[in-house]
């Protein structure tokens, strides 16, 4: 059987925002539709509304033709809609298994859970996505990828499931698990569920989907074939401009000074020995496969691993940092891949998350904050990064992927660095927002700052890096320079047998 939603004038509101403006279009089973659009655009606030984390001001949703209301996720899932949201949602202290089953676990003929069946059940499910784990982990064991491959897990596990929607789910996962998802993906469609499949990834989106709903600013403004509809028409209806190439764009009129940051032998349980060098107003770009150590190179060097040999010099005087607040206050900071865990601090303000780092700076002998010195950083950064919220006493939450970074970079930014880490910082941004990223990194190295860029993708990495290098098993592979960088180059340095054994 073939299922169906249909979105009716849904309109929602929040305090200053209108998140929904009067969405509505069909989305059809037996084939893939894809949600594209910028950040803020609407996307996920529809799916919220669609499953019960929300509830729309006006409209309503009809699922195989019936009027249905979900007060919560609780209620959708029981009526067969499970949407798979960037944030995970599992459960870090149960197992695989007890995840994938959580609230209808088998029981044997006396009632009691019967773990065995479980497992078993578990297991047939992990084999259909070819993943290398045991039904008995607990899911706080495994890695950020597999433990958002154990949710979609829970959802697939589902007889009754008639509509699966995916928001960014693969941020977090490796080719070879793109390809095991999209598998299942594709099993789902031949089974005439809906899928919907939220992503900026344009190569995603002509890979797996048929159809493509493009929303802004809140509205829908049409659908369109995947395969057939060029990607600059595509962005045209998104951003409502034709961005071009966005790097040919850039301001890069900056002179690359001294240098300011080296590394000598660096080493730690996760990485090395690495040396590098990095020179004011520089932008070095690090590009590399999954496990390559980009991300524990950078944890070493503010100090969130321990340094167990080499150097660290900063502007020509060896620093020691035992922890990212010391980089800190040495003039190193750090904007982490893991926005949801490890950037933004969930439960507090704009305001909060903003001005959380200079906390000392803004506070007297006793410790009393001055909260008008931190409205004026606070409102400054809002103006400075264009961070689009109402107000900065606006839960961070509740701000789109690219303004919650924004918020991030604002953070770090405020305590006047000399140089600036930058882990994947256009993961899960649309290409808009990323145009404003990438010239927010030029305006920093205009300004004299170096910057390191790590980046998984490719183009990114060589439009926007002056040099580039490449690691391999934990290790440096080989430099490039940023004009003749190529994707051919890097991924031949990427998979090479240097580095670390």
């Amino acid at each position: 059987m073939e299922h169906s939603v249909e979105f009716r004038n849904i309109t929602k509101y929040f305090p200053g925002v209108k998140a929904l403006d009067d969405v509505s279009f069909v989305a059809k089973g037996g084939e893939v539709l894809a949600f594209l659009g910028e950040n803020g655009a609407g996307k996920s606030t529809l799916l919220k509304t669609l499953n019960g984390d929300y509830q729309a001001t006006s409209g309503e949703y009809l699922l195989d033709g019936q009027e249905v209301h979900f007060k919560s996720p609780h209620e959708a899932i029981e009526a067969g809609v499970s949407v798979i949201y960037q944030e995970r949602q599992v459960l870090m202290e149960l197992s695989v298994a007890e995840n994938i089953f959580l609230g209808r676990m088998p029981a044997n003929k006396f009632g009691w859970i019967d773990k065995g069946e479980a497992n078993k059940r578990a297991q047939a499910i992990i084999d259909d996505f070819g993943l290398p784990i045991r039904p008995q982990t607990k899911v706080k064991d495994l890695s950020i990828a597999y433990q958002q491959m154990v949710e979609i897990m829970k959802a697939y596990s589902r007889e009754d499931l008639k509509v699966i929607c995916f928001d960014e789910p693969t941020a977090s996962l490796s080719d070879a698990e793109i390809d095991a998802l999209f598998n299942i993906i594709l099993k789902l469609k031949g089974e005439g569920k809906v899928i919907i499949y939220v992503s900026h990834r344009m190569s995603e989106i002509r890979r797996i989907a048929d159809k493509v709903a493009i929303f802004k600013d809140g509205r829908y403004i049409g659908t369109v074939d995947a395969q057939t509809t060029p990607e600059a028409d595509m962005i045209r209806m998104m951003v409502g401009r034709d961005l071009g190439d966005i790097y040919d764009k850039l301001d890069r009129d900056k002179v690359i000074g001294e240098e300011l940051l080296r590394v000598e032998d660096l080493v730690s349980d996760y990485v090395g020995p690495v040396s590098f060098s990095l020179r004011k107003g520089e932008v070095l770009g690090f590009s590399g496969l999954v496990g390559a150590g980009r991300t524990e190179l950078a944890r070493a060097i503010i100090g969130a691993d321990k340094v167990l040999g080499g150097k660290i010099i900063l502007e020509g005087r060896e620093i020691v940092d035992k922890s990212p607040h010391d980089a800190m206050r040495n003039g190193i900071v750090y904007v982490p891949e893991d926005r949801k865990t490890q950037g933004i601090l969930a439960n507090l303000d704009v305001s909060k998350n903003i001005t959380i780092s200079m906390l000392e700076q803004n506070s007297n002998a006793i410790g009393v904050v001055d909260t008008k010195k931190e409205d004026v950083i606070v409102e400054d950064s809002i103006k400075d990064f264009a961070i689009k919220t109402p107000n900065a006493q606006k839960k961070i939450v509740e701000l789109s992927g690219g303004n919650q970074q924004k918020c991030i970079v604002a953070r770090w930014m405020a305590t006047m660095p000399k140089v600036l880490i930058l882990d994947e910082p256009t993961k899960g941004i649309d290409v808009g927002a990323k145009s404003e990223f990438y010239q927010m990194i030029c305006r920093f190295a205009k300004q004299g700052l170096g910057v390191i860029l790590i980046s998984s993708e490719l183009p990114e990495v060589i439009g926007l890096s002056d040099r580039i290098i490449v690691m391999a098993n934990r290790a440096v592979a080989g430099e490039v320079m940023g004009k003749d960088a190529t994707e051919e180059k890097l991924l031949s340095l990427a998979m090479s047998e240097g580095g670390r054994n």
